[in-house]
């Protein structure tokens, strides 16, 4: 009976453990799930006919999952917050001017890779906040509203950039600057506007369901880390089937890692001095990298989105690296009475 009572406890400190695990550290258990499948998938043959079946389930969850995540978001956010502030314009110029410097350096390049490379390295660049931004930036105790206004600020400024820049480097471009316009406009319009809008409607018509929402702070942070594990599976299979060199693919990788770095570096210097360091620094460097990839697939070459690929892995080790630095300030805030 004794024997017993002990193994219940300890099976029951292990799962403890295991939830408390998988807590501190969602994102890279995502991210290790979603590619660990896809190659599971992709090794056993077994499992295609399997996988066949499963593929379409995944690209119609997809979507709204993402979804799913900014609705509940917006479904707390403070509308009234929600307006233009000083450091949205400092980091937009901070853009604009690292686009300016990544497409000077690919004029001046004429080696076929290493444009390749820098071209990967722009697609990271130009890609507006992620719509998931706010989700993030609230749970490392910046401000969702600020950060929410700015992704739509963001978005607005990339869909004039992109179709602005491109054309100068690839002469091929398939659409005019106001089809692709429109067409980004229309992509991001549907993952930002219109869940934004169904949040104001909830907040503003059901209270109740309002409630049941605000209920559940993580809600929204486990649907982006389950639209996570599905972007990391599909970032390892463009990287499995991509025809480049195995060089060509480390260096747009370490490229990729290079752009995060600095751009996360700029963005909490500009939040040094506006006091804002947890929204610049979220605004700055964490990216739409599903929009980037469009992008490169789009006006650049399929080789160009394994950058936006491999950039969705080390925004969200940052983003981990972040949140396990947080955990003694949140454990003693809990600690408080």
């Amino acid at each position: 009976m004794y024997f017993c009572i002990r193994m219940s406890f300890a099976r029951t400190g292990m799962k403890l453990r295991l939830l408390q695990f998988l807590k501190n550290w969602t994102l890279p258990v995502a991210i290790v799930t979603g590619s660990a499948l896809y190659l599971l998938f992709l090794l056993v043959p077994a499992l295609d006919e399997c996988g066949d079946r499963l593929w379409p389930i995944i690209d119609f969850i997809f979507p709204l999952s993402v979804f799913g995540t900014l609705f509940v978001t917006f479904c707390k956010v403070d509308f009234h917050q929600m307006r233009p502030h000083r450091w949205h314009l400092y980091i937009l110029l901070a853009q604009v001017l690292l686009v300016a410097g990544v497409m000077a350096v690919i004029f001046s390049v004429h080696d076929g890779g290493q444009k390749v490379l820098w071209e990967a390295m722009l697609t990271c660049v130009i890609a507006p906040a992620a719509t998931a931004a706010p989700v993030v930036t609230g749970k490392l105790g910046g401000n969702i509203s600020t950060m929410s206004a700015f992704t739509v600020v963001s978005s607005f400024a990339s869909a004039l950039m992109i179709p602005l820049a491109f054309p100068l480097l690839e002469q091929t471009i398939p659409v005019t600057f106001w089809a692709a316009f429109l067409i980004i406009l229309r992509k991001l319009a549907t993952v930002l506007v219109l869940p934004m809008a169904l949040g104001w409607l909830v907040q503003h018509t059901m209270p109740v369901l309002r409630r049941r929402i605000a209920s559940m702070p993580n809600l929204s942070f486990y649907c982006w880390a389950f639209s996570l594990a599905i972007t990391s599976g599909i970032t390892v299979k463009n990287i499995v089937h991509s025809d480049a060199s195995t060089a060509l693919l480390l260096g747009i990788a370490v490229l990729s890692l290079v752009a995060c770095l600095v751009q996360f570096a700029i963005g909490r210097a500009v939040g040094r001095h506006t006091g804002e360091r947890i929204n610049c620094g979220q605004a700055m460097f964490q990216k739409n990298t599903a929009l980037a990839i469009w992008v490169a697939y789009m006006y650049l070459s399929p080789v160009a989105s394994v950058g936006a690929g491999c950039y969705v892995l080390w925004q969200n080790i940052i983003n981990s690296i972040q949140f396990y630095m947080l955990r003694p300030k949140t454990s003693a805030a809990e600690k408080k009475p």
